[in-house]
């Protein structure tokens, strides 16, 4: 299994229209796309940091998001939101309880 970790700041005072677009919007989304083994989004609203994670069954599954806009469109949600560019980081899940 593979995760996209995806950590963003979001702006002051916009951390439940943040919350609300990933809950309704990115996790249906998700779902819906080849590979997909669960997601996550874990806040912050001290810092206004949010973290999310995607699981994928292969790596090819999550790089095929990647490469066919999905994960950008996803991104696209939140302009008005982030406060920083998003950081994307890919990694092999390598133990799972």
């Amino acid at each position: 299994m593979y995760a996209r970790v995806t950590i963003v700041q979001i702006q002051p005072g916009k951390m439940d229209e943040a919350i609300r677009i990933y809950r309704d919007s990115v996790v249906p989304a998700a779902k819906q796309q080849k590979g997909y083994k669960g997601i996550y989004l874990l806040t912050d609203r001290n810092t206004g940091k949010g973290i999310s994670i995607a699981l994928w069954q292969t790596e090819a599954e999550m790089k095929a998001g990647e490469s066919s806009g999905y994960f950008q469109q996803q991104l696209a949600k939140f302009k008005e939101i982030f406060g920083a560019p998003p950081v994307r980081e890919n990694y092999e899940v390598s133990v799972q309880g």
